[in-house]
């Protein structure tokens, strides 16, 4: 089971790994190490990289799986010359000679976007060392650390849900009612929901699963950063599994668990394709600032260019806490009655009488 210090460290790791679109591959490196030192768990990697993580026990329950992706927005090297395309959703003046770092190997170098194409989201930098083809570059931030209430890393997004979906698998291999719960964490969802897609289409999740798609969004002014962790019934595109968001909003208030019921329509979230293709989806999401590393966003879109600085993603710690809580919470009573139904059924056989 995870304390919340092991539980701080495997957020303040993750969090700190280069990681993009189709370049996920240190971050799968250390989920396998991680599952690797858990002799009861089982982790595989479907035909599109996404990695499935399940308990060696059985259950009569249909599973539950936490979903998070391993991407972030960053830039990937196109040539040895400092060419670059960008993966990610990003407002086109953070660009601006902006400062980055690159990971070849092992080696880390300072550098500088000295070229930028919006429409190509493609440009030129120029770094102080060598780089190779593939190699990872992101904005030149400081690594994780923690200050009064909150956590600040590079990549909150979504490298907070994977240490939220680990940790709470970590806890549930010790409790009996939870041998349903597993993990998928998905590829490439900062260009277009790619991994999630994938796994829909092919089945890598069986049948019947409930989705609890785990995303970190946008800070909202009625949806605060240390409010609690957040039950997203739907993003900008849609609205999420009303049964399933029901079930799990009902587990949290009976168990007392501080939590947020809110529409998170700042982006959009891997819920949605996964109910697209027929799956019973929702979605929870930890509130963040500096959404994809966009300081002073609100300043930028109302106009003022000059405030466009890339700044490290904050979170709340509770907040993250309250999420591991949240998705043992929820798997573990999303199979309990409808109490929604159950109500109005009361409801009606009061009042039918009205209807003459």
């Amino acid at each position: 089971m995870a304390s919340r210090t092991e539980a701080e460290q495997w957020l303040a790791t993750l969090t700190s790994l280069p990681t993009a679109s189709g370049r996920e591959t240190r971050v799968i490196d250390w989920v396998f190490e991680w599952v690797a030192q858990r002799s009861d768990l089982t982790i595989a990697a479907d035909s599109g990289g996404n990695l499935f993580i399940t308990q060696d026990r059985e259950s009569l329950l249909d599973p539950v799986l936490a979903v998070a992706h391993m991407d972030h927005p960053a830039f990937v090297l196109t040539d040895v010359h400092g060419g670059f395309e960008f993966r990610g959703g990003v407002d086109d003046a953070y660009f601006r000679d902006a400062a980055i770092e690159v990971v070849s190997g092992e080696a880390r170098s300072p550098g500088r976007v000295v070229e930028y194409e919006p429409i190509s989201r493609s440009g030129v930098a120029e770094f102080d060392g060598p780089v190779a083809i593939g190699d990872i570059a992101m904005w030149s931030f400081a690594d994780a650390d923690v200050s009064p209430g909150l956590f600040r890393a590079p990549a909150c997004d979504d490298l907070a849900g994977v240490a939220a979906a680990l940790a709470a698998l970590d806890d549930a291999r010790s409790r009996d009612d939870l041998a349903h719960f597993g993990v998928l964490l998905t590829r490439a969802e900062e260009v277009g929901l790619i991994g999630a897609i994938h796994a829909a289409k092919m089945r890598t999740i069986p049948k019947g699963a409930r989705i609890l798609s785990i995303e970190t969004s946008r800070e909202l002014p009625n949806a605060p950063i240390g409010g609690g962790p957040i039950i997203r019934v739907g993003d900008r595109a849609t609205i999420f599994d009303r049964d399933l968001s029901n079930r799990v909003v009902s587990s949290a208030d009976r168990a007392g668990l501080r939590h947020q019921r809110k529409l998170m329509d700042g982006g959009g979230c891997e819920a949605t394709a996964f109910g697209v293709y027929g799956y019973q989806a929702t979605g929870l999401c930890l509130a963040l600032e500096n959404w994809h590393n966009r300081g002073n966003l609100s300043a930028v879109e109302a106009g003022d260019l000059d405030a466009a600085i890339p700044m490290r993603e904050e979170i709340s710690l509770d907040d993250f806490h309250g999420l591991v809580e949240l998705l043992q919470v929820a798997a573990a009573g999303v199979d309990d009655p409808d109490r929604e139904a159950e109500s109005l059924d009361r409801v009606y056989e009061s009042n039918r009488h009205y209807l003459g």
